[in-house]
């Protein structure tokens, strides 16, 4: 399956009874590893509508940022989805994402 078909057949589910804060993790990592950020974007920011404590989808949203040049939606995704890490004691998401927000204040 290439990259195409992954993100047709993502996002023929959307709208339906799957759809969902997964659904929409998976379609926009794979837009961003597909190269289209702007997208990746906004299907990141729908998963959080969804699960607001989804913290994989807060880090995934922060890079999709950074591909935009958005560095403060980046680092406001980021401090998000570490609060949520922190909250879930998910603890190797939150040092991900501080380590991001490291970088971009270099």
């Amino acid at each position: 399956m290439t990259a195409a078909d992954r993100i047709a057949a993502l996002r023929a589910q959307c709208g339906g009874p799957r759809d969902g804060a997964l659904l929409r993790y998976s379609l926009g990592s794979a837009l961003l590893d597909g190269g289209d950020p702007a997208h990746a974007r906004e299907e990141l920011q729908r998963a959080v509508e969804f699960d607001p404590r989804y913290s994989a989808a807060w880090k995934v949203l922060g890079k999709a940022c950074l591909a935009l040049h958005d560095q403060d939606g980046a680092a406001a995704a980021w401090r998000q989805g570490i609060a949520v890490a922190s909250e879930r004691g998910d603890q190797q998401a939150a040092k991900e994402m501080t380590v991001f927000l490291r970088r971009l204040a270099r």
